[in-house]
């Protein structure tokens, strides 16, 4: 999805995608949008606003990609579902719970995102 455009994007993924594979699918996706910055949710443990761990339901490569230099402008990157509670937060305390490839979970007080580590489903 993008600021100012209808609809979104999407192209396949799954376990053999590699954050390579990832830019090109987003670049391919989108080229006829205009974007000055990105924020990426990453399905896996993000420390500060880097990648810390490769998930574990896609292939690898991602901890030490350089998503700036690959897609030319500057990337923000958040846990996925820290990313999705944001999305949905005012005010006080929110727990997010999503459940996917994984379990995802977010605890959002006063303002603070504590992005959780719950579990894997298999």
């Amino acid at each position: 999805m993008a600021s100012g455009h209808e609809g979104f994007r999407k192209f396949p993924s799954g376990r053999t995608l590699t954050a390579s594979k990832m830019v090109k699918g987003v670049l391919a996706a989108t080229g006829d949008w205009e974007y000055e910055a990105i924020s990426l949710g990453f399905p896996g443990i993000v420390h500060e606003g880097r990648v810390a761990r490769n998930p574990l339901n896609l292939s690898g490569g991602w901890m030490d990609f350089d998503f700036e230099k690959a897609f030319q402008r500057p990337v923000r990157i958040i846990n996925d579902a820290a990313m999705q509670a944001l999305a949905t937060y005012d005010t006080g305390r929110l727990l997010f719970l999503g459940l996917g490839t994984s379990v995802g979970a977010t605890l959002i007080a006063d303002g603070t995102v504590v992005p959780l580590e719950i579990g894997i489903m298999r």
